[in-house]
């Protein structure tokens, strides 16, 4: 079931995840000025449009599987950065890039086998991945509530959820086993405080359980929710550097 993606209100609420996002290009500080960077879930382009000035004489490519998230990127890049809508699962580039970067998305793709599979294919020798992700015990608090709201009224929902949130040693031995010669991957607590947290909540953390709702259903269990989460949010962020080994 596609996830509904509300690009034009994620754009305006999503600090938090642009916070996390400078952290990841801060990796990419030693990158040559004619590389090519792959942007894995760009979004609305808040973090991509950081790109262009890390590799000047480079190639900036973006994708995320929301027409929606791609139309307000693209809006925003122009002609700095190639927007298009693709699942990373079935991402198959013309020429590996020299460096894929991602923030705040892979979580949302629950076969991490095939995922860093698919990002390795995607790299030449030596090539670069810097990530960060929904980890180990991300949102606890958060998935209790939506439990207890999906038992009070949306029992559809009870048991459901669109995430794998991974630890730092299973994700190694997945890097390794997909062709990444060196990996290091660290769980980072990231309490966070958003400024409006019930239109937070609604557009960052639950799109894909209202997809899966009766439109006339979702402000309910959206409420429900909202009325049973307190601040600080308690995210758990899953960082991942890796290299692509030789062939």
């Amino acid at each position: 079931m596609a996830t509904r993606w509300d690009a034009s209100t994620y754009d305006t609420s999503s600090a938090p995840q642009q916070a996390w996002g400078a952290t990841v290009l801060a990796r990419l500080s030693g990158i040559a000025p004619d590389a090519s960077v792959l942007d894995v879930g760009c979004g609305t382009g808040r973090v991509t449009q950081e790109l262009p000035a890390l590799v000047p004489e480079g190639r900036v490519l973006a994708i995320d599987a929301s027409q929606d998230m791609v139309d307000v990127a693209r809006g925003r890049l122009g002609d700095r950065a190639e927007v298009w809508r693709q699942d990373v699962l079935d991402l198959d580039l013309d020429e590996p890039v020299d460096a894929i970067v991602s923030t705040a998305t892979l979580h949302w793709v629950t076969d991490h086998d095939r995922l860093w599979n698919r990002l390795g294919s995607a790299l030449p020798p030596c090539g670069v991945l810097e990530v960060q992700c929904g980890g180990e015990g991300n949102i606890q608090r958060v998935r209790e509530a939506i439990d207890a709201a999906a038992r009070e009224t949306a029992p559809e929902l009870v048991g459901f959820s669109p995430w794998l949130f991974a630890g730092p040693d299973e994700t190694e031995r997945r890097l390794r086993t997909a062709g990444f010669s060196e990996a290091r991957c660290w769980l980072e607590e990231q309490p966070t405080y958003p400024e409006d947290m019930g239109t937070f909540v609604r557009t960052s953390i639950l799109p894909a359980h209202l997809a899966r709702l009766p439109e006339q259903r979702c402000e309910q269990f959206a409420d429900t929710v909202i009325a049973r989460v307190e601040m600080p949010l308690d995210y758990v962020r899953l960082n991942v550097s890796a290299v692509r080994g030789r062939d």
